[in-house]
């Protein structure tokens, strides 16, 4: 069982930054990570995704250019910095962790956080 935990969340004005973060429990093997978001009414879309190593990472055109994942891996911590904020990134923001390679579909992953709230004002 791999227990994850967001944090980072918060209000902010449009065009400005968070960096969300998201602790892992220790585990005997170092899984893929992903980040996902579901805003109100909405189902839950990919954001973005960071291999094991960090060597490999994917994201949803939307972010690209603003989103960053990152990770490390002695702190079994991942993050995403986001800037450049827009209203419509408004959403519950959840990490994944995943043990058969990174994917952009919420059933490729084993495990999941309870969400942190980003709010992002016009």
């Amino acid at each position: 069982q791999v227990q994850l935990v967001e944090s980072g969340g918060g209000l902010v004005q449009a065009g400005g930054s968070l960096r969300l973060s998201c602790a892992a429990s220790r585990t005997w093997r170092t899984p893929a990570m992903g980040w996902f978001r579901q805003a109100p009414g909405k189902e839950r879309e990919f954001v973005a995704a960071i291999s094991w190593s960090g060597g490999n990472t994917d994201y949803k055109d939307s972010v690209k250019g603003r989103f960053t994942i990152s990770r490390d891996n002695a702190k079994n911590t991942v993050y995403l910095q986001m800037n450049s904020l827009k209203p419509e990134d408004t959403a519950v923001y959840y990490c994944a962790a995943s043990y058969s390679g990174y994917d952009i579909i919420p059933r490729g992953y084993d495990y999941w956080g309870q969400g942190t709230q980003v709010t992002v004002s016009s």
